[in-house]
């Protein structure tokens, strides 16, 4: 793959948006990839770059921060660069200026880009004494992650930021730390004797900028026996000597000096409320320090308060302070905060990251043709809301709707012969489980094989407004789609009516927009899923009801997640979906249980016999010339509602209370 990376920061100055760069090229250059890196010319490069082509542009130092420069390229400067080169994929290192100019040469080229949301520019702008810019650089963040093919943010608050800008295509992606720089083995006893002899160390690492609010360090003056450590440099030094003339400052350190400095410090400190993410608290965990942050922003994914360090009230220094003191003086609890700090960023390697990113890339390569597609026919681009981000209310009567997908067909994992699960029985297990504290949880499936959505209509929805659930999951559509003629805006409209149908009683709606395999004959249908799904982001917008939008989620078309009958899901399908629609409803780290079941559960698929040809298609096409469905005579798995336990547990069928 070809990778050109746009920076809006770079060498010399470094910071966490150079570092990251840097740690992606050492990594895309290891997997044989080719990279091109377009930044701001700030002065002479000596670190290796692993290979890439650079194009450093003339740029001018911001009057406030000179550190920090600004590139003026004309997007046709930076399309004809990027012809030059080629790229499968851009990649925006934290776009704001030379960013938008890099996405239209992309859009130019048609080549998709991904950008990574890495600087909380308006909360600087607000920092740096600029409130009234503050919406305007919120307006121009919001447009340019809208704009982009996908969006790449590091933390929980900085995905709840950008969805409240209307960001709508996003994707969680941390940071790595280097483990092997930055371990407990780091720290050393000269470097405390030289630097705070006697003394407990209170250490802080970053930049020294108005916005890391390392001035409210104060409130950690005269607290007995300690030491602050001021590790950095910036704009801010000065005034932050005068305000805390007893710490120490080092200036910046870099590699085994920045490693043994924080290994060595007892407590480590970060203040600032404007983190997307918080590379130096990551490291300090590495290092086997505990870690008191402010509970905002990106330390809230980070800091496990009373097991790794504590999260303190968001502007209240004397709980700051109380913090510090409790660790201060306790050496046994600093000890196990330690251990549990080193652990837990264990298996946070940027490798893992990377592996990640290259992910993202693809799927950025597969969603752009289809924004493209979207576009000429002015249809809606396939939407990706953060996973967690939403807060859902605690639901406790859940029906699904749909057809064979929805009854689980081909799922037959840990199932009596003849006998399915599904995405929405393994998904009702989640919700289920998150709702055990409120309560028993209902669960009712209405779907059958081979319905249309005149079926939804007619047949599924009376009985499940007859249910009075407070959610109710729609997938439907597949069956018109393939059919021999099929009226696009008829089948949405008819569908709608469902919709509002169930919103006007007051339930919630995942709706979760049809998808295919990704084979060669699947293509003939590509047009009429594609034009279905943007109808279905306009019902959704319109309704309000939730989407699970399988077109921003190409993984969806993976052959591994298919059945032997090429056209249902296997149960490593199921669990896909379900894990999917948890995101989207907002269960917690929905993606990470999902990975830990794929790790924990192989697939029992069936023994199939006889070949696809007269096992699967010659018997659905004898039945399309009859007339008939295989559909036909078969009742729903749930028609009335089963009772989930908290453990996933199924009780007898219950009536709606």
């Amino acid at each position: 793959m070809r990778v050109a990376l746009l920076a809006e920061s770079f060498l010399p100055h470094m910071n966490g948006v150079t570092g990251s760069v840097l740690h992606v090229l050492r990594h895309l250059a290891a997997e044989g990839h080719e990279t091109l890196v377009i930044a701001p010319r700030a002065g002479e490069i000596t670190t290796d770059l692993h290979g890439a082509r650079t194009e450093l542009l003339r740029s001018a130092p911001l009057p406030s921060y000179p550190e920090v420069r600004v590139v003026f390229a004309r997007a046709a400067r930076l399309t004809a660069i990027l012809r030059d080169f080629r790229p499968d994929v851009v990649h925006l290192a934290s776009p704001f200026v030379l960013g938008w100019q890099g996405l239209a040469a992309a859009d130019a080229l048609h080549v998709p880009a991904v950008a990574v949301y890495q600087t909380d520019v308006v909360a600087y702008a607000e920092k740096y004494g600029m409130p009234h810019a503050a919406a305007l650089v919120g307006r121009h963040v919001a447009r340019l992650h809208r704009r982009a093919t996908l969006t790449l943010a590091p933390s929980t608050a900085s995905l709840q930021q950008l969805e409240a800008l209307g960001v709508d295509r996003l994707r969680r992606w941390g940071r790595g730390v280097d483990t092997a720089c930055f371990g407990p083995e780091r720290r050393s006893g000269a470097w405390r004797a030289r630097v705070a002899p006697g003394k407990t160390i209170v250490g802080y690492v970053g930049r020294l900028a108005p916005e890391k609010q390392v001035e409210d360090l104060a409130a950690l003056a005269r607290l007995d026996g300690t030491r602050l450590v001021i590790v950095g440099d910036g704009p801010a030094r000065q005034a932050l000597e005068r305000a805390l003339p007893d710490a120490v400052f080092t200036g910046h350190l870099t590699g085994d000096a920045l490693a043994e400095a924080l290994a060595s410090f007892d407590v480590f400190v970060h203040p600032g409320e404007s983190e997307t993410f918080g590379q130096t608290i990551q490291e300090a965990l590495a290092s086997g320090v505990p870690v008191v942050a402010t509970g905002i922003g990106g330390p809230v994914d980070l800091v496990r308060s009373s097991v790794d360090g504590w999260l303190y009230r968001p502007g209240d220094l004397r709980d700051l302070r109380a913090r510090v003191a409790d660790l201060v003086g306790d050496a046994g609890k600093r000890r196990a905060f330690a251990a549990s700090a080193h652990e837990s960023v264990r298996h946070r390697t940027w490798d893992a990251l990377c592996g990640q990113l290259v992910e993202h890339y693809e799927d950025a390569r597969m969603l752009r043709p289809i924004d493209d597609a979207l576009r000429r026919r002015a249809g809606i681009r396939p939407f990706t809301p953060s996973a967690g981000a939403a807060v859902r209310p605690r639901w406790s009567r859940y029906v699904a709707l749909g057809d064979s997908l929805t009854e689980g067909l081909c799922d037959t994992s840990r199932m009596p012969a003849g006998q399915h699960r599904g995405w929405a029985d393994r998904l009702a297990q989640l919700l289920a489980h998150e709702s055990s504290e409120a309560g028993p949880f209902r669960y009712a499936n209405l779907a059958v094989r081979s319905r249309r959505v005149r079926h939804l209509t007619a047949e599924q929805l009376p009985q499940a407004l007859a249910l009075r659930p407070d959610l109710v999951s729609i997938l439907m559509g597949a069956n018109d789609l393939v059919g021999r003629r099929v009226d696009i805006a008829r089948l949405a409209a008819e569908l709608e009516e469902s919709v509002r149908a169930l919103r006007d009683a007051g339930i919630d709606v995942l709706l979760v927009t049809p998808f295919l395999p990704r084979r060669r004959a699947a293509v003939v249908f590509e047009r009429r899923f594609a034009a279905f799904a943007s109808e279905l982001r306009r019902i959704a917008a319109d309704t309000g009801a939730m989407l699970l939008d399988l077109d921003a989620i190409p993984a969806i078309g993976n052959l591994d997640l298919w059945a032997y009958d090429r056209v249902h899901l296997r149960s490593r399908g199921h669990r896909f979906l379900a894990y999917r629609a948890a995101e989207v409803l907002g269960v917690p780290d929905a993606e990470a249980l999902g990975g830990l079941d794929a790790a924990l559960h192989a697939d029992d698929d069936p023994v199939v016999h006889g070949t696809w040809l007269s096992r699967d298609l010659l018997p659905w096409v004898w039945r399309r010339l009859r007339g008939r469905t295989a559909g036909d005579g078969i009742a729903p798995k749930h028609s009335d509602y089963i009772v989930i336990g908290g453990r996933g547990d199924v009780r007898a069928p219950t009536r709606a209370s």
